[in-house]
């Protein structure tokens, strides 16, 4: 306020006393300033090839940096691309609806036979696949259009070649990346980089390998079965009156399991690299035992393994044994052993029945370093000398009622023979 105007009622600025803008004229507001730009590089010639700017040339603020592959990095990429159509035969230029009319079925058709083989699905326009893809599943569909087998069979076999080629690869390669970790103190990374790099030398030893032990196995199956159509029917009566729960079963077998004790615990305490190497151990170890035995080692599970044998007392003996080799084994601790007679179904290269649950539960019922059977199993091996059966007490076994265990024990005879290694 001014002196004049000190005590008197001035008006407040109202309506009438705001400024008026024109019609339509928007109230300007303040511009904010804006960052100035980088400075540009003078367009000129280059000169130079080294890391310096060029002459003529001014180098810009670097604001983001584009990794460049290395010469070594181009030339591992270059590598692997190579190898890979050296494994796959062809280029990926197919999709799966252009290998499904190549193989003249439905798309899916195509698909249940590529997940058989243990892949995962693709969208219908990747090209994913190759003229080796296309052979090779067309032989599984020619067996099936000639009538010697039928869809589901031939699903069965292809997951068959899927599931064990699988696991065989993973197994392959661990080994190769131990054995640089172990015998060339490499890192692991730097393991797995040499392995890749000196794959293509063991394709073709593997591979030739592969084949031929498909071949000897067959063989050797090809013989159990003419010994089983022989001579089975005398060995699956012995013990049994056909009473038993699994007699509709069709294969009459001694199943048995082997079991780390203390395996949790083990791995509590253990680092990775030592818990796997045991586990190795273990399962080197039961498969030589089984192999030389004469069984057949059905599937191993961490701290776990099941086998089965053709007649009761190839499973007495590899059981003993397996307990028999562990229990010397200063690495390893202490096994549950059991084995059980009895009649199983075979599928999918597992067993399944009441003889193999049976089996289980008695191994879960053994003190560390004994082997139980059952009394079936204990009165088709009480007639031979080299085994000595003590009665158990009775005990509740979920799913079967009351059991009888025997400890299995050697009483003579020599027994499955290790070589040293």
């Amino acid at each position: 306020m001014t002196p004049e105007t000190r005590g008197r009622d001035v008006p407040r600025a109202g309506p009438a006393l705001r400024p008026v803008r024109p019609h339509g004229q928007r109230p300007q507001r303040p511009q904010r300033p804006r960052p100035p730009r980088p400075p540009r590089p003078r367009r000129v010639p280059p000169s130079s090839s080294s890391g310096s700017a060029p002459d003529g040339w001014e180098r810009a603020p670097e604001t983001a940096a584009i990794p460049i592959p290395t010469v070594e990095q181009q030339d591992w990429h270059r590598g692997i691309r190579d190898l890979e159509r050296r494994l796959l035969g062809a280029e990926r230029t197919l999709t799966y609806r252009e290998m499904a009319r190549e193989l003249g079925v439905s798309t899916h058709a195509a698909r249940k036979l590529w997940r058989a083989l243990g892949f995962p699905n693709l969208d219908d326009d990747v090209k994913a696949f190759t003229d080796a893809d296309v052979e090779a599943l067309s032989t599984m569909i020619s067996l099936v259009r000639d009538g010697h087998l039928n869809e589901e069979t031939a699903i069965s076999l292809t997951r068959s070649v899927g599931q064990m080629t699988d696991r065989m690869v993973v197994w392959q390669i661990e080994a190769l990346v131990e054995d640089k970790i172990a015998n060339q103190q490499l890192s692991d990374a730097t393991a797995r980089t040499q392995v890749v790099e000196t794959l293509p030398e063991l394709i073709a030893p593997i591979e030739s390998l592969m084949s031929y032990a498909w071949r000897r196995q067959l063989s050797a199956a090809l013989q159990r079965l003419t010994v089983r159509v022989e001579s089975g029917l005398a060995a699956t009566a012995q013990g049994r009156d056909g009473s038993e729960h699994d007699s509709p079963l069709p294969l009459a077998r001694a199943v048995g399991f082997a079991d780390l004790v203390s395996y949790t615990s083990l791995s509590r305490t253990m680092n990775e690299r030592t818990l796997a190497q045991t586990v190795q151990r273990f399962e080197s170890r039961c498969a030589e035992i089984i192999s030389i035995g004469g069984g057949r080692l059905v599937k191993t599970v961490g701290d776990e393994v099941l086998f089965n044998a053709e007649t009761p007392e190839a499973g007495a003996e590899i059981a003993l044994a397996l307990a028999e080799t562990i229990a010397a084994d200063d690495v390893l601790p202490q096994a549950r052993v059991s084995v059980v007679w009895g009649r199983v179904l075979s599928r999918m290269g597992d067993i399944y029945g009441p003889t193999v649950n049976l089996a289980a539960r008695l191994t879960a019922l053994a003190d560390p370093g004994t082997i139980l059977v059952d009394s079936v199993t204990a009165r088709a091996l009480e007639s031979e000398d080299d085994y000595l059966l003590v009665p158990q007490p009775p005990r509740i076994v979920r799913g079967f009622g009351e059991v009888q265990p025997h400890m299995l024990l050697r009483a003579g005879g020599t027994g499955i023979v290790l070589e040293n290694s």
